[in-house]
Protein backbone atom coordinates (compact mmCIF):
# COMPACT_ATOMS: atom_id res chain seq x y z
CA UNK A 1 0.00 0.00 0.00
CA UNK A 2 2.47 2.73 0.79
CA UNK A 3 4.28 1.72 -2.98
CA UNK A 4 1.04 2.22 -4.33
CA UNK A 5 0.21 4.96 -2.35
CA UNK A 6 2.86 6.94 -3.64
CA UNK A 7 1.92 6.44 -7.53
CA UNK A 8 -1.53 7.38 -6.48
CA UNK A 9 0.41 10.99 -5.40
CA UNK A 10 2.46 11.63 -8.65
CA UNK A 11 -1.38 11.82 -10.23
CA UNK A 12 -2.42 14.40 -7.50
CA UNK A 13 -1.30 17.44 -10.03
CA UNK A 14 -3.54 16.10 -12.68
CA UNK A 15 -6.55 15.88 -10.99
CA UNK A 16 -8.98 17.61 -13.30
CA UNK A 17 -8.15 15.29 -15.69
CA UNK A 18 -8.73 12.22 -13.28
CA UNK A 19 -12.29 14.24 -12.20
CA UNK A 20 -13.16 13.96 -15.85
CA UNK A 21 -11.98 10.29 -16.26
CA UNK A 22 -13.73 9.30 -13.27
CA UNK A 23 -17.32 10.87 -13.92
CA UNK A 24 -17.00 9.26 -17.68
CA UNK A 25 -15.99 5.80 -16.15
CA UNK A 26 -18.53 6.37 -13.35
CA UNK A 27 -21.22 7.14 -16.58
CA UNK A 28 -20.28 4.27 -18.31
CA UNK A 29 -20.35 1.24 -15.34
CA UNK A 30 -24.21 2.77 -14.20
CA UNK A 31 -25.26 2.16 -17.93
CA UNK A 32 -24.99 -1.38 -17.56
CA UNK A 33 -26.66 -1.56 -14.37
CA UNK A 34 -29.66 0.93 -16.34
CA UNK A 35 -29.76 -1.46 -19.35
CA UNK A 36 -29.95 -4.81 -17.16
CA UNK A 37 -32.77 -2.93 -14.89
CA UNK A 38 -34.46 -1.96 -18.36
CA UNK A 39 -34.90 -5.15 -19.50
CA UNK A 40 -37.97 -6.18 -17.26
CA UNK A 41 -40.02 -3.47 -18.07
CA UNK A 42 -39.46 -3.35 -21.62
CA UNK A 43 -39.74 -6.65 -22.45
CA UNK A 44 -43.36 -6.67 -20.55
CA UNK A 45 -44.14 -3.63 -22.89
CA UNK A 46 -43.13 -5.23 -26.00
CA UNK A 47 -44.07 -8.62 -25.35
CA UNK A 48 -46.92 -8.44 -22.79
CA UNK A 49 -48.70 -5.14 -23.46
CA UNK A 50 -47.78 -4.87 -26.88
CA UNK A 51 -46.58 -1.34 -27.19
CA UNK A 52 -45.82 -0.30 -30.56
CA UNK A 53 -44.41 3.25 -29.65
CA UNK A 54 -42.26 1.80 -26.97
CA UNK A 55 -41.00 -0.94 -29.35
CA UNK A 56 -40.60 2.04 -32.09
CA UNK A 57 -38.12 4.30 -30.01
CA UNK A 58 -36.24 0.76 -28.82
CA UNK A 59 -33.42 1.15 -31.72
CA UNK A 60 -32.84 4.65 -31.84
CA UNK A 61 -32.76 4.39 -27.81
CA UNK A 62 -30.06 1.26 -28.37
CA UNK A 63 -28.23 3.86 -30.55
CA UNK A 64 -27.97 6.46 -28.56
CA UNK A 65 -27.12 4.56 -25.14
CA UNK A 66 -24.20 3.20 -27.32
CA UNK A 67 -22.95 6.56 -28.31
CA UNK A 68 -23.19 7.93 -25.25
CA UNK A 69 -21.52 5.11 -23.37
CA UNK A 70 -18.69 4.87 -26.37
CA UNK A 71 -18.01 8.73 -25.79
CA UNK A 72 -17.88 8.34 -21.89
CA UNK A 73 -15.57 5.54 -22.94
CA UNK A 74 -12.94 7.75 -24.98
CA UNK A 75 -12.94 10.61 -22.13
CA UNK A 76 -12.12 8.17 -19.51
CA UNK A 77 -9.63 6.49 -21.77
CA UNK A 78 -8.32 9.82 -22.73
CA UNK A 79 -8.15 11.85 -19.94
CA UNK A 80 -6.64 8.88 -17.80
CA UNK A 81 -4.19 7.71 -20.01
CA UNK A 82 -3.02 11.37 -20.29
CA UNK A 83 -2.89 11.83 -16.83
CA UNK A 84 -0.78 8.70 -16.21
CA UNK A 85 1.72 9.78 -19.08
CA UNK A 86 2.07 13.14 -17.46
CA UNK A 87 2.79 11.51 -13.83
CA UNK A 88 4.78 8.95 -15.39
CA UNK A 89 6.57 11.80 -17.00
CA UNK A 90 7.35 13.44 -13.66
CA UNK A 91 8.47 10.04 -12.40
CA UNK A 92 11.30 9.99 -14.79
CA UNK A 93 12.11 13.36 -14.60
CA UNK A 94 12.60 12.65 -10.96
CA UNK A 95 14.59 9.62 -11.85
CA UNK A 96 16.68 11.37 -13.70
CA UNK A 97 17.11 14.00 -11.86
CA UNK A 98 18.10 12.01 -9.00
CA UNK A 99 20.72 9.45 -10.92
CA UNK A 100 22.20 12.67 -11.87
CA UNK A 101 22.68 14.10 -8.33
CA UNK A 102 23.78 10.73 -6.95
CA UNK A 103 27.87 10.81 -6.30
CA UNK A 104 30.13 8.32 -8.16
CA UNK A 105 30.37 5.37 -5.56
CA UNK A 106 26.55 5.08 -6.16
CA UNK A 107 27.07 4.27 -10.19
CA UNK A 108 30.22 2.02 -9.60
CA UNK A 109 27.85 0.10 -8.11
CA UNK A 110 25.04 -0.25 -10.57
CA UNK A 111 25.54 -0.66 -14.20
CA UNK A 112 24.37 2.22 -16.58
CA UNK A 113 22.24 -0.62 -18.54
CA UNK A 114 20.34 -1.29 -15.81
CA UNK A 115 19.74 2.18 -14.47
CA UNK A 116 18.53 2.88 -17.92
CA UNK A 117 16.01 0.18 -17.76
CA UNK A 118 14.24 1.21 -14.81
CA UNK A 119 14.13 4.83 -16.30
CA UNK A 120 12.63 3.27 -19.61
CA UNK A 121 11.64 0.30 -18.70
CA UNK A 122 10.18 0.02 -15.16
CA UNK A 123 8.65 3.40 -15.64
CA UNK A 124 6.53 2.25 -18.80
CA UNK A 125 5.16 -0.88 -16.62
CA UNK A 126 4.16 1.66 -14.13
CA UNK A 127 2.40 3.78 -16.94
CA UNK A 128 0.47 0.87 -18.33
CA UNK A 129 -0.84 0.01 -14.52
CA UNK A 130 -1.69 3.04 -13.00
CA UNK A 131 -4.62 4.02 -15.75
CA UNK A 132 -5.90 0.94 -15.88
CA UNK A 133 -5.81 0.59 -11.91
CA UNK A 134 -7.12 3.59 -11.37
CA UNK A 135 -10.53 3.27 -14.44
CA UNK A 136 -10.64 -0.45 -12.62
CA UNK A 137 -11.57 0.96 -9.16
CA UNK A 138 -14.12 3.12 -11.11
CA UNK A 139 -15.80 1.92 -14.00
CA UNK A 140 -16.07 -1.57 -13.16
CA UNK A 141 -16.15 -1.54 -9.21
CA UNK A 142 -19.00 1.29 -9.78
CA UNK A 143 -20.47 -0.96 -12.31
CA UNK A 144 -20.19 -4.19 -10.23
CA UNK A 145 -22.01 -2.25 -7.42
CA UNK A 146 -24.76 -1.04 -9.09
CA UNK A 147 -25.13 -4.31 -10.71
CA UNK A 148 -25.39 -6.22 -7.48
CA UNK A 149 -28.00 -3.37 -6.78
CA UNK A 150 -30.15 -4.56 -9.45
CA UNK A 151 -29.96 -8.46 -8.82
CA UNK A 152 -30.38 -7.88 -4.72
CA UNK A 153 -33.73 -5.78 -5.71
CA UNK A 154 -34.95 -8.22 -8.69
CA UNK A 155 -34.46 -11.39 -6.10
CA UNK A 156 -32.27 -11.00 -3.57
CA UNK A 157 -32.35 -14.96 -2.89
CA UNK A 158 -31.03 -15.78 -6.27
CA UNK A 159 -28.62 -13.05 -5.71
CA UNK A 160 -27.10 -14.44 -2.77
CA UNK A 161 -26.66 -17.61 -4.37
CA UNK A 162 -24.92 -15.89 -8.13
CA UNK A 163 -22.34 -13.95 -5.34
CA UNK A 164 -21.71 -17.01 -3.28
CA UNK A 165 -19.04 -17.48 -5.64
CA UNK A 166 -17.67 -14.16 -5.64
CA UNK A 167 -15.64 -14.97 -2.00
CA UNK A 168 -13.67 -18.15 -3.60
CA UNK A 169 -12.11 -15.63 -6.37
CA UNK A 170 -10.14 -13.99 -3.18
CA UNK A 171 -7.85 -17.12 -2.69
CA UNK A 172 -6.91 -17.44 -6.41
CA UNK A 173 -6.41 -14.09 -7.70
CA UNK A 174 -4.01 -13.59 -4.05
CA UNK A 175 -1.56 -16.40 -5.25
CA UNK A 176 -1.42 -15.22 -8.49
CA UNK A 177 -1.10 -11.77 -7.96
CA UNK A 178 1.80 -12.25 -5.24
CA UNK A 179 3.25 -14.39 -8.11
CA UNK A 180 2.57 -11.86 -10.84
CA UNK A 181 4.45 -9.32 -8.81
CA UNK A 182 7.70 -11.37 -8.26
CA UNK A 183 8.40 -12.67 -11.83
CA UNK A 184 7.51 -9.19 -12.86
CA UNK A 185 10.13 -7.57 -10.29
CA UNK A 186 12.62 -10.41 -11.50
CA UNK A 187 11.88 -10.15 -14.78
CA UNK A 188 13.01 -6.61 -15.14
CA UNK A 189 15.79 -6.59 -13.35
CA UNK A 190 16.97 -9.52 -16.17
CA UNK A 191 16.33 -7.17 -18.48
CA UNK A 192 18.03 -4.89 -16.79
CA UNK A 193 21.16 -7.30 -17.40
CA UNK A 194 20.90 -7.42 -20.79
CA UNK A 195 20.04 -3.42 -21.64
CA UNK A 196 23.83 -3.58 -19.87
CA UNK A 197 25.21 -5.86 -21.66
CA UNK A 198 23.46 -4.12 -24.74
CA UNK A 199 24.98 -0.72 -23.80
CA UNK A 200 28.27 -2.13 -23.16
CA UNK A 201 28.67 -4.19 -26.81
CA UNK A 202 27.38 -0.96 -28.91
CA UNK A 203 29.55 1.34 -26.84
CA UNK A 204 32.17 -0.52 -26.62
CA UNK A 205 31.86 -1.83 -30.29
CA UNK A 206 35.65 -0.90 -32.02
CA UNK A 207 37.00 -3.35 -29.17
CA UNK A 208 34.16 -6.04 -30.04
CA UNK A 209 35.48 -6.51 -33.56
CA UNK A 210 39.24 -5.83 -32.36
CA UNK A 211 39.02 -8.93 -30.49
CA UNK A 212 36.58 -10.95 -32.61
CA UNK A 213 33.77 -10.94 -29.72
CA UNK A 214 30.96 -10.94 -31.88
CA UNK A 215 29.74 -14.35 -31.25
CA UNK A 216 31.04 -14.21 -27.57
CA UNK A 217 29.07 -11.02 -27.09
CA UNK A 218 26.02 -12.61 -28.95
CA UNK A 219 25.47 -15.98 -26.70
CA UNK A 220 26.07 -13.68 -23.37
CA UNK A 221 22.89 -11.41 -25.06
CA UNK A 222 21.04 -14.42 -26.16
CA UNK A 223 21.60 -16.02 -22.14
CA UNK A 224 20.21 -13.07 -20.47
CA UNK A 225 17.55 -12.42 -22.75
CA UNK A 226 16.22 -16.19 -22.85
CA UNK A 227 16.42 -15.56 -18.63
CA UNK A 228 13.77 -12.65 -19.39
CA UNK A 229 12.14 -15.43 -21.07
CA UNK A 230 11.63 -17.70 -18.72
CA UNK A 231 10.48 -14.46 -16.01
CA UNK A 232 8.66 -13.31 -18.74
CA UNK A 233 6.95 -16.92 -19.80
CA UNK A 234 5.89 -17.67 -15.45
CA UNK A 235 4.26 -13.94 -15.68
CA UNK A 236 2.40 -14.75 -18.94
CA UNK A 237 1.40 -18.06 -17.47
CA UNK A 238 0.00 -16.66 -14.13
CA UNK A 239 -1.79 -13.77 -15.87
CA UNK A 240 -3.32 -16.70 -18.40
CA UNK A 241 -4.62 -18.84 -15.43
CA UNK A 242 -6.70 -16.02 -13.95
CA UNK A 243 -9.45 -15.99 -16.36
CA UNK A 244 -10.00 -19.66 -16.74
CA UNK A 245 -9.93 -20.16 -13.19
CA UNK A 246 -12.41 -17.06 -12.75
CA UNK A 247 -14.89 -18.54 -15.55
CA UNK A 248 -14.44 -21.83 -13.76
CA UNK A 249 -15.69 -20.66 -10.45
CA UNK A 250 -18.45 -18.73 -12.27
CA UNK A 251 -20.26 -20.92 -13.90
CA UNK A 252 -20.56 -22.72 -10.37
CA UNK A 253 -22.37 -19.48 -9.81
CA UNK A 254 -24.36 -19.60 -13.04
CA UNK A 255 -25.69 -22.98 -12.86
CA UNK A 256 -27.21 -22.41 -9.68
CA UNK A 257 -28.50 -19.32 -10.73
CA UNK A 258 -30.60 -21.35 -13.68
CA UNK A 259 -30.99 -24.34 -12.02
CA UNK A 260 -33.20 -22.59 -8.99
CA UNK A 261 -34.26 -19.38 -11.34
CA UNK A 262 -35.97 -21.69 -13.37
CA UNK A 263 -37.50 -23.60 -10.94
CA UNK A 264 -39.19 -20.18 -9.59
CA UNK A 265 -40.27 -19.48 -13.26
CA UNK A 266 -42.05 -22.60 -13.71
CA UNK A 267 -43.62 -22.41 -10.19
CA UNK A 268 -44.99 -19.44 -11.51
CA UNK A 269 -43.32 -17.64 -8.33
CA UNK A 270 -41.22 -15.36 -10.63
CA UNK A 271 -42.01 -14.25 -14.31
CA UNK A 272 -39.95 -14.17 -17.29
CA UNK A 273 -39.07 -11.28 -17.72
CA UNK A 274 -38.10 -10.33 -14.52
CA UNK A 275 -36.01 -13.65 -14.42
CA UNK A 276 -33.57 -12.80 -17.62
CA UNK A 277 -33.87 -9.22 -16.38
CA UNK A 278 -32.11 -10.50 -13.49
CA UNK A 279 -29.78 -13.45 -16.05
CA UNK A 280 -28.86 -10.23 -17.87
CA UNK A 281 -27.21 -8.29 -14.51
CA UNK A 282 -25.72 -11.53 -13.34
CA UNK A 283 -24.00 -11.86 -16.13
CA UNK A 284 -22.88 -8.02 -16.19
CA UNK A 285 -21.79 -8.59 -12.87
CA UNK A 286 -19.29 -10.84 -13.20
CA UNK A 287 -17.57 -9.08 -16.58
CA UNK A 288 -16.33 -5.97 -13.85
CA UNK A 289 -15.59 -8.87 -11.04
CA UNK A 290 -13.07 -10.46 -13.96
CA UNK A 291 -11.62 -6.56 -15.08
CA UNK A 292 -11.47 -5.95 -11.41
CA UNK A 293 -9.17 -9.04 -10.38
CA UNK A 294 -6.98 -8.14 -13.62
CA UNK A 295 -6.89 -4.87 -12.08
CA UNK A 296 -5.05 -6.23 -9.13
CA UNK A 297 -3.30 -8.25 -11.07
CA UNK A 298 -1.82 -5.40 -13.26
CA UNK A 299 -1.36 -3.86 -9.49
CA UNK A 300 1.05 -6.31 -8.54
CA UNK A 301 3.23 -5.87 -12.09
CA UNK A 302 2.78 -2.33 -11.70
CA UNK A 303 3.60 -2.37 -8.01
CA UNK A 304 6.99 -4.59 -8.33
CA UNK A 305 8.20 -2.34 -11.01
CA UNK A 306 7.64 0.84 -8.98
CA UNK A 307 9.59 -1.02 -6.04
CA UNK A 308 12.56 -0.58 -8.31
CA UNK A 309 12.07 3.21 -9.73
CA UNK A 310 11.43 4.28 -5.94
CA UNK A 311 14.63 2.08 -4.56
CA UNK A 312 16.84 5.07 -6.66
CA UNK A 313 14.59 7.86 -6.03
CA UNK A 314 14.67 6.51 -2.31
CA UNK A 315 19.02 6.47 -2.88
CA UNK A 316 20.55 9.00 0.07
CA UNK A 317 23.30 10.17 -1.30
CA UNK A 318 26.66 9.98 0.49
CA UNK A 319 27.59 13.17 -0.18
CA UNK A 320 25.50 15.83 1.38
CA UNK A 321 26.03 19.39 1.14
CA UNK A 322 26.36 21.73 3.95
CA UNK A 323 22.78 23.76 4.41
CA UNK A 324 25.49 26.97 5.72
CA UNK A 325 28.06 25.69 3.13
CA UNK A 326 30.37 28.83 2.19
CA UNK A 327 31.28 30.18 -0.98
CA UNK A 328 35.30 30.59 -2.42
CA UNK A 329 36.36 33.59 -3.48
CA UNK A 330 38.80 33.92 -6.46
CA UNK A 331 42.09 33.98 -4.40
CA UNK A 332 41.03 30.62 -2.61
CA UNK A 333 43.28 28.50 -4.51
CA UNK A 334 45.90 26.82 -1.72
CA UNK A 335 44.91 22.98 -1.18
CA UNK A 336 45.78 21.13 1.81
CA UNK A 337 45.28 17.22 1.81
CA UNK A 338 45.68 16.60 6.01
CA UNK A 339 46.56 12.84 7.38
CA UNK A 340 43.81 11.72 4.30
CA UNK A 341 42.49 8.55 3.87
CA UNK A 342 39.85 6.77 1.78
CA UNK A 343 38.21 3.15 1.10
CA UNK A 344 35.61 1.98 -2.15
CA UNK A 345 34.51 -0.95 -0.11
CA UNK A 346 37.13 -2.81 2.73
CA UNK A 347 40.74 -1.58 1.93
CA UNK A 348 42.13 1.78 1.99
CA UNK A 349 43.26 2.58 -1.31
CA UNK A 350 44.20 6.61 0.04
CA UNK A 351 46.26 6.03 3.40
CA UNK A 352 47.21 8.84 5.31
CA UNK A 353 48.30 11.64 2.27
CA UNK A 354 49.22 14.63 3.37
CA UNK A 355 50.61 17.40 0.82
CA UNK A 356 50.31 21.14 -0.12
CA UNK A 357 50.04 22.82 -3.53
CA UNK A 358 50.59 26.07 -2.57
CA UNK A 359 48.73 29.10 -4.67
CA UNK A 360 49.74 29.05 -8.39
CA UNK A 361 51.91 25.82 -7.75
CA UNK A 362 52.04 22.86 -10.24
CA UNK A 363 51.59 19.80 -8.21
CA UNK A 364 52.37 16.85 -9.95
CA UNK A 365 50.96 13.42 -9.25
CA UNK A 366 53.47 10.35 -10.90
CA UNK A 367 53.94 6.55 -10.02
CA UNK A 368 52.74 3.35 -10.86
CA UNK A 369 49.11 1.99 -12.15
CA UNK A 370 46.85 1.86 -9.24
CA UNK A 371 48.60 3.92 -6.74
CA UNK A 372 45.69 6.63 -5.77
CA UNK A 373 46.60 9.26 -8.38
CA UNK A 374 43.39 9.24 -9.63
CA UNK A 375 41.42 9.19 -6.71
CA UNK A 376 43.44 11.63 -4.87
CA UNK A 377 42.36 14.66 -7.30
CA UNK A 378 38.73 12.94 -7.58
CA UNK A 379 38.50 13.73 -3.57
CA UNK A 380 39.80 17.13 -4.05
CA UNK A 381 36.60 17.55 -6.36
CA UNK A 382 34.52 16.03 -4.19
CA UNK A 383 33.25 13.24 -6.18
CA UNK A 384 34.00 11.29 -3.13
CA UNK A 385 34.24 12.09 0.14
CA UNK A 386 37.05 11.46 2.63
CA UNK A 387 36.71 8.59 5.56
CA UNK A 388 39.37 9.90 7.39
CA UNK A 389 41.30 13.38 7.01
CA UNK A 390 40.56 16.77 5.87
CA UNK A 391 40.86 18.38 1.91
CA UNK A 392 41.23 22.32 2.68
CA UNK A 393 40.55 24.82 -0.28
CA UNK A 394 41.92 28.27 0.94
CA UNK A 395 40.96 28.51 4.70
CA UNK A 396 37.96 25.62 4.35
CA UNK A 397 37.05 22.42 4.42
CA UNK A 398 35.59 20.76 1.13
CA UNK A 399 32.48 19.53 2.97
CA UNK A 400 31.85 23.30 4.02
CA UNK A 401 32.04 24.70 0.53
CA UNK A 402 28.69 24.65 -1.16
CA UNK A 403 28.93 22.22 -4.14
CA UNK A 404 28.49 24.85 -6.96
CA UNK A 405 30.83 26.81 -5.88
CA UNK A 406 33.72 23.80 -5.71
CA UNK A 407 32.88 23.02 -9.22
CA UNK A 408 33.01 26.30 -10.15
CA UNK A 409 36.46 26.76 -8.88
CA UNK A 410 37.92 23.70 -10.66
CA UNK A 411 38.29 22.57 -14.25
CA UNK A 412 39.19 19.18 -15.27
CA UNK A 413 40.59 17.65 -18.36
CA UNK A 414 40.23 13.80 -17.84
CA UNK A 415 42.13 11.03 -19.11
CA UNK A 416 38.73 9.81 -20.39
CA UNK A 417 37.82 12.22 -23.16
CA UNK A 418 33.80 12.72 -22.14
CA UNK A 419 31.53 14.49 -25.22
CA UNK A 420 28.31 14.19 -25.81
CA UNK A 421 25.93 13.59 -29.02
CA UNK A 422 26.05 17.66 -29.56
CA UNK A 423 27.60 20.36 -31.91
CA UNK A 424 31.38 21.04 -31.71
CA UNK A 425 30.22 24.28 -29.86
CA UNK A 426 28.05 22.97 -27.49
CA UNK A 427 30.15 20.79 -26.24
CA UNK A 428 33.21 23.07 -25.81
CA UNK A 429 30.55 25.43 -24.15
CA UNK A 430 29.41 23.32 -21.29
CA UNK A 431 32.71 24.55 -19.69
CA UNK A 432 30.85 28.15 -19.68
CA UNK A 433 26.88 27.47 -20.48
CA UNK A 434 26.55 31.59 -21.15
CA UNK A 435 29.87 31.87 -23.29
CA UNK A 436 29.80 33.60 -26.57
CA UNK A 437 30.92 32.08 -30.00
CA UNK A 438 33.83 34.63 -29.68
CA UNK A 439 34.92 33.15 -26.59
CA UNK A 440 34.25 29.57 -27.62
CA UNK A 441 36.44 30.13 -31.09
CA UNK A 442 39.37 31.88 -28.64
CA UNK A 443 39.37 29.10 -26.47
CA UNK A 444 39.31 26.72 -29.35
CA UNK A 445 42.54 28.72 -30.52
CA UNK A 446 44.16 28.15 -27.19
CA UNK A 447 43.40 24.71 -26.88
CA UNK A 448 44.97 24.43 -30.84
CA UNK A 449 41.50 23.07 -32.14
CA UNK A 450 40.23 25.47 -34.03
CA UNK A 451 42.05 24.47 -37.39
CA UNK A 452 40.35 21.26 -37.84
CA UNK A 453 37.56 22.39 -36.35
CA UNK A 454 36.70 24.57 -39.43
CA UNK A 455 37.95 21.87 -41.66
CA UNK A 456 35.06 20.30 -40.49
CA UNK A 457 31.91 20.49 -42.81
CA UNK A 458 29.66 22.98 -40.63
CA UNK A 459 32.76 24.49 -38.78
CA UNK A 460 31.55 24.53 -34.87
CA UNK A 461 27.96 23.59 -35.57
CA UNK A 462 29.20 20.20 -36.96
CA UNK A 463 27.59 16.97 -34.81
CA UNK A 464 30.40 15.26 -33.05
CA UNK A 465 28.04 11.97 -32.90
CA UNK A 466 28.41 9.63 -29.51
CA UNK A 467 31.03 10.28 -27.20
CA UNK A 468 32.51 12.29 -29.95
CA UNK A 469 32.88 9.02 -32.35
CA UNK A 470 33.46 10.97 -35.53
CA UNK A 471 36.89 12.79 -34.18
CA UNK A 472 40.72 11.55 -33.80
CA UNK A 473 41.70 10.55 -30.68
CA UNK A 474 44.15 13.83 -30.52
CA UNK A 475 40.97 15.84 -31.63
CA UNK A 476 38.46 14.98 -28.75
CA UNK A 477 41.41 15.19 -25.87
CA UNK A 478 41.62 19.30 -27.39
CA UNK A 479 38.08 20.26 -27.04
CA UNK A 480 38.11 18.65 -23.84
CA UNK A 481 41.13 21.08 -23.34
CA UNK A 482 39.32 23.61 -25.02
CA UNK A 483 36.08 23.05 -22.70
CA UNK A 484 38.52 23.56 -19.05
CA UNK A 485 40.07 26.85 -21.04
CA UNK A 486 36.71 28.25 -21.44
CA UNK A 487 35.84 27.18 -17.91
CA UNK A 488 38.84 30.04 -16.97
CA UNK A 489 38.85 28.39 -12.81
CA UNK A 490 41.42 29.35 -10.84
CA UNK A 491 41.76 25.28 -9.83
CA UNK A 492 43.22 22.86 -12.90
CA UNK A 493 43.15 19.44 -12.58
CA UNK A 494 45.01 17.41 -15.70
CA UNK A 495 44.39 13.76 -15.62
CA UNK A 496 46.43 12.16 -17.91
CA UNK A 497 45.58 15.36 -20.20
CA UNK A 498 47.71 14.51 -22.83
CA UNK A 499 47.54 11.24 -23.12
CA UNK A 500 45.74 10.83 -26.27
CA UNK A 501 47.73 13.08 -28.56
CA UNK A 502 50.20 12.44 -30.65
CA UNK A 503 53.38 13.68 -30.35
CA UNK A 504 52.74 16.87 -32.58
CA UNK A 505 49.44 17.81 -31.09
CA UNK A 506 50.98 17.26 -27.96
CA UNK A 507 53.47 19.35 -27.93
CA UNK A 508 50.70 22.04 -29.02
CA UNK A 509 48.83 21.29 -26.49
CA UNK A 510 51.18 21.57 -23.70
CA UNK A 511 51.79 25.40 -24.70
CA UNK A 512 48.31 25.84 -23.98
CA UNK A 513 48.21 24.18 -20.91
CA UNK A 514 51.39 26.19 -20.22
CA UNK A 515 49.73 29.25 -20.91
CA UNK A 516 46.27 27.91 -19.08
CA UNK A 517 48.29 26.76 -15.54
CA UNK A 518 49.77 30.42 -15.16
CA UNK A 519 48.33 31.41 -11.76
CA UNK A 520 46.35 28.42 -11.23
CA UNK A 521 47.32 25.82 -8.75
CA UNK A 522 47.36 22.41 -11.14
CA UNK A 523 47.29 18.88 -10.23
CA UNK A 524 49.20 17.73 -13.32
CA UNK A 525 48.66 13.37 -13.39
CA UNK A 526 50.81 11.86 -16.16
CA UNK A 527 52.50 8.63 -16.58
CA UNK A 528 54.77 10.77 -19.02
CA UNK A 529 57.14 11.69 -16.43
CA UNK A 530 58.48 14.00 -20.16
CA UNK A 531 55.18 16.24 -19.58
CA UNK A 532 56.23 17.08 -15.64
CA UNK A 533 60.16 17.74 -15.27
CA UNK A 534 59.24 21.55 -14.33
CA UNK A 535 56.64 21.08 -11.95
CA UNK A 536 57.08 23.07 -8.65
CA UNK A 537 56.54 19.50 -6.43
CA UNK A 538 56.52 16.38 -7.80
CA UNK A 539 54.49 13.31 -5.32
CA UNK A 540 55.51 9.77 -5.63
CA UNK A 541 52.34 7.50 -5.22
CA UNK A 542 52.45 4.16 -4.12
CA UNK A 543 49.94 1.54 -3.20
CA UNK A 544 47.94 4.80 -1.82
CA UNK A 545 50.98 5.96 0.22
CA UNK A 546 53.41 9.22 -0.52
CA UNK A 547 56.77 7.93 -1.12
CA UNK A 548 58.68 10.60 -2.13
CA UNK A 549 58.28 14.32 -3.04
CA UNK A 550 60.26 17.30 -4.31
CA UNK A 551 61.39 18.59 -7.51
CA UNK A 552 62.56 16.98 -10.52
CA UNK A 553 65.95 16.98 -10.08
CA UNK A 554 65.71 16.43 -5.99
CA UNK A 555 64.30 13.11 -6.84
CA UNK A 556 66.64 12.06 -9.03
CA UNK A 557 69.42 12.72 -6.10
CA UNK A 558 67.48 10.35 -4.15
CA UNK A 559 67.47 7.37 -6.47
CA UNK A 560 64.16 6.17 -5.57
CA UNK A 561 61.06 4.88 -7.16
CA UNK A 562 61.23 8.35 -9.03
CA UNK A 563 64.44 7.84 -10.34
CA UNK A 564 63.92 4.00 -11.21
CA UNK A 565 61.15 5.28 -13.06
CA UNK A 566 62.97 8.23 -15.13
CA UNK A 567 65.32 5.58 -16.08
CA UNK A 568 62.70 4.02 -17.97
CA UNK A 569 61.37 6.65 -19.68
CA UNK A 570 64.03 8.78 -19.72
CA UNK A 571 67.18 7.08 -19.92
CA UNK A 572 69.16 8.33 -17.15
CA UNK A 573 67.22 11.32 -16.65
Amino acid sequence: MPVFKRLVLYMKPYWWRILIAVLASSAYGGLDAAFAWMVEPLLKKIFVTKDVFIFSILPFAIIFIFVFRAICRYLNDYFMRTAAQLAMQDVRNEIFRKNVFLDLKFFYRNQTGSLMSRIVNDVAMMQNGIGGIITGVFRDFIGLVTLLGVIFYRDWQLALISILVIPLTVYPASILGTRIKKNARRGQEEAGYFASILQETLSGIKVVKAFSLEQAMIDQFANANKKYYNFTEKLIKYNSLSAPIMEIITSLGIAAVIFYGGSKVMANTMTAPEFFSFITAMALVYSPLKKLINAYHETQRCIGAAERVFEIIDAVPEIIENPDGHTLSPNDTRVELKNVRFKYQDDYIINNVSLIAEKGEIVALVGPSGGGKTTIVSLIARFFDVNEGQIIIGSNDIRDITKSSLMNHIALVDQETILFHDSIANNIRYGKPEATDDEIIRAAQAAFAHDFVMDMPKGYETSIGDRGIRLSGGQRQRLCIARAILKNAPILILDEATSALDTESEQMVQRALDNLMNNRTTFVIAHRLSTVLHADKIIVLEHGKIVESGTHQVLLQNNGLYSRLCSVQLGNG
